[in-house]
């Protein structure tokens, strides 16, 4: 499939043949679901911890006499029943990290793309590079396209002064071609690639 691309500006640079076993793929839910479950749950802390009756400080004196009281029967305040008592089976800090083929992550990839291509929220420009770096003047450019919330996706490395221009606006993310991912793409409403992106995705994903 072809499509045209742009300059910054807004001005045409020519046509660009995609991949259709990349950005022609029709999108499948339950695969790109799998693959954000897989990113996001990498991503979490797993820091969550509360302490058990072990843990917790508290006297192990016996609270009051076994038989007699006409209470139920206690031998220590740390119990879970109690307040400030330990916590039963509760979260400890883990992994929730799991598994998921380096096949069905390319894969995943190839969707988010083939989804953002057949939405039409697909963007190929000839390159990140700017003239003037200056993040007032990419914020105009960025408005004139339309541009809302973008991910721009760059070759093997980001333009050093593009990335300085575009690093305080809000609405605007930019990342090399190894750093594509499908959450990312997913959550932005306008997917940015340029020349060399194209490339790059093509070479590692066929």
């Amino acid at each position: 499939m072809k499509a045209e691309a742009i300059k910054l500006d807004g001005k045409k640079a020519g046509a660009v043949e995609l991949d259709d076993a990349i950005f022609g793929l029709e999108p499948r839910a339950d695969i790109l679901h799998r693959v954000v479950r897989w990113q996001r749950a990498k991503a979490q802390a797993g820091t969550h911890s509360t302490l058990g009756k072990s843990d917790v400080s508290y006297s192990t004196k016996k609270i009051y006499r076994q038989k007699g009281t006409g209470g139920a029967r206690h031998g220590s305040r740390k119990a879970p029943i109690f307040r400030h008592g330990g916590v039963y089976k509760g979260p400890q800090p883990r992994s929730h990290a799991h598994d998921l083929t380096k096949k069905f992550r390319a894969l995943g990839l190839k969707h988010a793309l083939s989804a953002k291509a057949k939405a039409g929220e697909l963007v190929i420009i000839d390159a990140a590079v700017m003239d003037e770096v200056k993040t007032s003047a990419l914020a105009k450019q960025v408005a004139s396209l339309g541009w809302k919330r973008a991910l721009i996706i760059d070759g093997a490395s980001v333009n050093e002064g593009f990335a300085r221009a575009a690093r305080n606006l809000e609405n605007l993310d930019i990342l090399p071609s190894m750093g594509a991912n499908v959450y990312d793409i997913l959550r932005s409403d306008t997917l940015v690639l340029t020349k060399a992106a194209v490339e790059a995705l093509e070479a590692r994903l066929k």
